[in-house]
């Protein structure tokens, strides 16, 4: 490269060789703010050998795409010589057991891909690019294609912060498109399976059994070996192993090493298994067991669990799942324990969507996409869903029982018309039912509930199926195990699944990467947009807002594209924002549609609140290869007393919304820390700051928010059966959460339990809990002494003690009613401990068990005692 100086008229040029230390950067323009239609030229940065970098901007776009790849292929040239071919495997698909990522290099590179390419030197991509493109080349392990179809029927109130992959960096060296490459040739791979694949059929038994909370008092081959021929795999699910209130907040539980015992012991005699996995969220458990001459064909184990109990956290209820891939075939396996009640089939369906929505999957390659449930070729849902029958009469069901109608009553059965009306489970398969309901019994016995409640029986526990090539064998219940008051069900299935012809994967693998040569050099990617400028009206608290825009490849070749951070920045959109999906591939004239979810969380209301943030985004979407398109997102905000500071909350008479929004931002800065306020009694702001009617009075003991909220339940909730375990009704809590923004109501909208709940989410959003953070340590220091715990309250700014004291009036008046409401101490303290007692934002992290138990113990002393004070 010849370069001439402008600047200096008749200085000699400076000559750079292109040679193997020469490096060529086209520089991303993520500080454009607008997606600029004209040819807008770009930036490159040149370093050769042992010379500075230099930054040369070249204005027309397309003169410097020539020029870039005029410099590729003077590389190319330069680096033909040849390297030593790699080595032939017998066995070059086969990916080592538990290695991350769906694609593996061997340690020397030779299969071609390379999972982290950006960290890799230049010289070391320079050959690994010629490498690749010589004559031999060694196909990578076949990947498993990514199920397109993305399956969420409710959002979860959980956002998790957007991931920047690998492919989301905007890097243009000649050398390294083989990162691109591989991308492409994986989904070009993957889209064409079909021809490298061959069916084999696998056994699968699943089983699932809901303990009550009993230790195993017989074996389980009853209900594991009650097929003559042993299975490829066990899916094990428990439910309720551990009602203890130790195991309901995420303690260890012996019952877990029990049933895991008594599994063992009760596996198929003719066949020798091995665990590949097991997950546990308090009493739901998920074993996965699998033949031992499988297990080299099993990879990419991954688990997780949602709880959907009170405020999406409490494990009482929710599920756990384990997915992997054997051979070339996805699986998911979950197991859940859904909401109880008859009546309460909605809150069963809202369990269902909250757990598709928020199960994710996030693998170790973070190039790679979160998987979440639907994203399986195979998935398997098992569990005690608690779905009942819509009969009343107890002696009207157990009678058709009798005459073996069960047909009839299955038109009856809850599941069955909420899967009919599309409410849950829509996409699912279950098999048809033949046996008697599986809940309840009196323990020990085959005799239905005799208790005083006298429960209606029910098919509670059940198996159901999504995905191709699933054959169901039997579906049946185990009526000889008695140790519960459910019966356990199980499934045999007969799944085909995905094994890769090595000769037919190795031909395709080489026909791709030829006609990949020959488009790349010919044509670049381009994208169409429907539209660009987005606008989310009164965007509120917890209430989610979508909008849709298509995206079409109107170019020649597959493209791949991604949202990608703009500059100095970590993720590609601000917390209250996400596209989905993220990422991904497109065909020539394919199409696909992006959702933009706004949902305001309590990790952003308070920013939005305090105006330091706004409703407005750029969201840059990258084109390999190819331009960056603009997005612009705006909108307005509405304010809420949820994420609001106790302070300013106590200086509003009125309803947030009401107050002026210049009025507002005054009220709701406050300082970083509360240091200064732990020490003397007085608000955070001072009388002068507000004028008017506010300023008028002396500011209110405790938010009206909290007393409407808590003086509901004081006179509507005392007797409330499971009350604080019960989670509310979505749709009641957006109405709660706006009658408190808009109004100052009679009365609270919604049931006890929504109520509740609310008040919880509440608490939570504070930016600064109960008890300030600046007193967080000093809390946990002197837990073991009654005494010290009530000198440490009397040092919180006035209205944040005026608030503990409120709630624990509350709640040593609530456990006053604990045979009717099922409240227990050690509930209540370990549930509001977590968050009137929360760690500093920078010791969230290193919270240890022990710090938790010392929060808990902190609160018992004022649960236990009167009020001192």
């Amino acid at each position: 490269i010849v370069i001439h100086s402008q600047e200096k008229e008749n200085s000699d040029p400076d000559y750079i060789p292109i040679n193997s230390r020469f490096k060529c950067v086209q520089e991303a323009e993520e500080t454009l703010l607008i997606d600029i239609a004209t040819n807008t030229g770009c930036k490159v940065r040149i370093q050769g050998d042992e010379t500075a970098e230099r930054l040369f901007e070249i204005p027309d776009e397309e003169r410097c795409l020539g020029f870039l790849s005029e410099v590729q292929s003077i590389q190319e040239a330069h680096l033909k010589a040849s390297l030593p071919e790699p080595k032939d495997s017998t066995s070059w698909h086969q990916v080592e057991k538990n290695l991350p990522g769906l694609l593996q290099a061997s340690p020397s590179g030779a299969l071609g891909f390379e999972d982290d390419f950006n960290a890799l030197s230049l010289e070391d991509k320079r050959n690994m690019q010629n490498h690749q493109t010589g004559s031999r080349r060694e196909p990578p392990p076949p990947p498993v294609p990514q199920n397109r179809q993305f399956h969420r029927e409710k959002e979860g109130t959980s956002r998790d912060q957007p991931k920047v992959t690998n492919t989301m960096r905007k890097m243009f060296l000649p050398s390294t498109q083989s990162g691109q490459r591989e991308g492409l040739i994986k989904h070009v791979l993957a889209k064409r399976e079909k021809a490298y694949v061959n069916l084999h059929n696998f056994r699968f038994f699943v089983g699932t059994w809901n303990v009550n909370g009993q230790s195993p008092d017989s074996s389980l081959e009853p209900w594991l070996v009650c097929d003559t021929e042993p299975p490829d795999f066990y899916c094990i699910g428990f439910q309720e192993l551990d009602l203890s209130t130790e195991a309901f907040f995420y303690f260890d539980s012996a019952k877990e090493q029990e049933w895991l015992a008594a599994v063992e012991k009760s596996l198929h005699p003719q066949a020798k298994y091995k665990k590949v996995q097991m997950v546990r969220l308090v009493g739901m458990m998920l074993l996965i067991f699998a033949r031992k001459d499988q297990l080299s064909n099993i990879r990419e184990i991954m688990t997780e669990s949602v709880g959907t109990g009170i405020m999406g956290k409490m494990g009482n209820k929710g599920g756990v799942a384990v997915r992997f891939v054997f051979h070339n075939t996805t699986f998911c396996i979950v197991n859940s324990h859904l909401a109880a009640h008859v009546e309460d089939f909605e809150r069963r369906n809202q369990d269902y969507k909250d757990i598709c929505a928020r199960m994710s999957f996030v693998t170790p390659d973070d190039s790679l996409p979160q998987l979440n449930i639907m994203k399986h070729d195979v998935v398997i849902w098992l569990g005690d869903l608690n779905y009942r029958l819509c009969l009343p009469d107890a002696s009207e069901v157990k009678s058709l029982i009798s005459k073996n109608e069960l047909q009839k009553l299955l038109t009856y059965d809850q599941l069955n018309i909420q899967r009919t009306q599309k409410k849950a489970f829509a996409d699912f398969t279950e098999g048809e039912i033949k046996f008697i309901p599986t809940y309840k019994y009196d323990s020990k016995t085959d005799r239905w509930d005799s208790s005083g409640k006298c429960r209606v029986p029910a098919w509670c526990d059940r198996i159901l199926w999504r995905g191709g090539n699933v054959n169901q064998l039997r579906y049946c219940s185990h009526m000889d195990l008695k140790t519960s008051d459910h019966k356990p069900v199980s499934t045999l299935f007969c799944i085909g699944v995905k094994v890769v012809d090595e000769q037919r994967y190795r031909k395709l693998f080489e026909d791709i990467v030829r006609i990949m040569d020959r488009m790349e050099n010919d044509f670049l990617p381009s994208l169409e947009l429907s539209r660009r400028e987005f606008e989310f009206e009164n965007v509120k608290f917890r209430q989610l807002q979508k909008q849709k825009f298509q995206i079409t490849n109107n170019g020649q070749v597959t493209c791949h594209f991604s949202f990608i951070p703009k500059l100095n920045d970590s993720h590609y959109c601000k917390p209250w924002l996400r596209a989905e999906p993220c990422e991904g591939y497109l065909e020539p004239d394919e199409s696909t549609d992006i959702s933009l979810d706004v949902y305001v969380s309590k990790d952003s209301v308070t920013l939005l609140n305090s105006g330091e943030d706004k409703i407005e985004d750029i969201l840059v979407l990258h084109l390999d290869r190819g331009k960056d398109y603009f997005l612009t997102i705006s909108g307005t905000y509405l304010p809420s007393c949820f994420g609001t500071s106790l302070e300013a909350l106590c200086r509003m008479r009125r309803p947030i919304r009401e107050v002026p929004v210049t009025k507002l931002i005054d009220l709701v800065s406050f300082p970083e820390t509360l240091c200064a306020l732990c020490h003397q009694e007085k608000s955070v702001l001072p009388l002068g700051s507000l004028d008017g009617e506010e300023a008028s009075g002396m500011p209110l003991q405790v938010p009206k928010e909290i007393w409407l909220l808590v003086d509901h339940l004081f006179k509507h909730a005392c007797h409330q059966e499971d009350l604080f375990q019960t989670p509310g009704m979505q749709e009641e809590l957006e109405q709660i959460i706006d009658c408190l923004d808009t109004n100052i109501p009679e009365t609270i909208p919604g049931s006890n339990h929504s109520v509740a709940e609310a008040l919880l989410i509440f608490l939570e959003a504070l930016p600064e809990p109960v008890i300030c953070y600046e007193l967080y340590q000093r809390c946990l220091d002197w837990s073991h002494n009654s005494r010290l715990c009530r000198q440490v309250i009397f040092q919180l700014p006035r209205c944040h003690h005026s608030v503990f004291r409120y709630l624990m009036l509350f709640l040593r008046e609530l456990l006053k009613y604990s045979e009717d409401n099922n409240v227990t101490v050690a509930m209540i303290a370990a549930l509001f401990s977590s968050l009137l007692l929360r760690p500093p934002p920078n010791l969230m992290a290193k919270q240890t068990q022990q710090d938790r138990q010392r929060a808990i113990n902190f609160l018992y002393s004022f649960l236990l005692a009167g009020d001192e004070e």
